[in-house]
């Protein structure tokens, strides 16, 4: 694979990793880091919790800082053993070359970071394109995973184009033009339904000037590709969702997806801080359930 940069400048890279740094600093808690050797690159994982936890990968969010998403599971950082990657070709400290979200590439990305890890099986938690990175591996290695937690999910069914062009597309193109306060809340408005943090509205601003955007999301899955796949799986959505809507996401999920719970908020696709409590809530109940 050719080398490659997700970033425009290196100062630009620079200012993403300190946004990293500081996020970091917001978890409260300690952690390790491993940089893993996969056939696709480098991988940088944050390693969090007792060593004698059960195992659980999270994967984060797309064209965002791992941490950010990361944050929505801390009251999981106690009891399990989090092992949290550096999406490949996303910001961070990752190999910067983006690798298919189609085939089953991340499938034996998350192969090669279990065998590092000498994990045979674990839980999978993945927010957006993180849930889209678990379906794959569904696809592909469904032997790798004892249950998941699928969150606000790419991979399943997309909302209205129309939608995404009007609240998303349209302004993200008015801010790159002019850096403009008011184009990035009107963004992170439509992307959080109101409640978006400040720091995270400040991290995506910086993202959005800094980074080559990943432009495709994972491959829609089908009933086909999941039917070696029995693990239980949850599914948590959002009612406003301008990308995965709940209704439609939840009704795709359930005519692919054998051992399905879901659940759906009225809340769009970044939680709000109370939404987590609840959300938190109910993947401890879920993972003591099947785990």
């Amino acid at each position: 694979m050719n080398k490659q940069t997700i970033y425009k400048t290196a100062a630009g890279k620079s200012s993403i990793r300190h946004h990293y740094e500081d996020y970091l600093k917001l978890l409260r808690t300690e952690f390790e880091r491993a940089y893993v050797e996969t056939r696709f690159g480098k991988t940088h994982t944050l390693v969090i919790g007792p060593p004698s936890g059960k195992p659980v990968f999270i994967f984060q969010g797309g064209n965002c800082i791992n941490p950010m998403t990361l944050s929505w599971f801390t009251s999981l950082f106690e009891e399990y053993r989090i092992y949290a990657p550096d999406t490949l070709g996303h910001p961070g400290y990752s190999a910067e070359t983006r690798i298919n979200a189609s085939d089953e590439s991340f499938a034996l990305w998350a192969s090669d970071l279990l065998s590092h890890f000498k994990i045979e099986q674990a839980a999978f938690i993945g927010p957006s394109y993180g849930a889209g990175i678990i379906l794959r591996i569904v696809a592909f290695r469904p032997e790798l995973i004892a249950c998941s937690v699928l969150l606000s999910p790419s991979g399943i069914k997309l909302g209205s184009t129309v939608k995404m062009i009007r609240q998303i597309l349209l302004p993200l193109l008015m801010f790159k033009l002019n850096s403009s306060g008011r184009q990035l809340d009107n963004i992170t408005n439509a992307m959080s339904n109101g409640s978006m943090k400040e720091v995270d509205k400040q991290v995506i601003g910086s993202i959005f000037k800094h980074v080559k955007l990943e432009q495709e999301m994972p491959k829609l899955t089908t009933k086909a590709e999941l039917s070696s796949y029995f693990a239980p799986t949850l599914v948590v959505a959002g009612q406003q969702d301008v990308f995965f809507p709940a209704k439609k996401v939840i009704t795709a999920a359930e005519a692919i997806i054998s051992n399905l719970a879901s659940v759906e908020y009225d809340m769009g696709h970044f939680p709000s801080e109370s939404q987590l409590v609840d959300i938190n809530h109910r993947i401890k109940q879920f993972l003591k359930q099947h785990y």
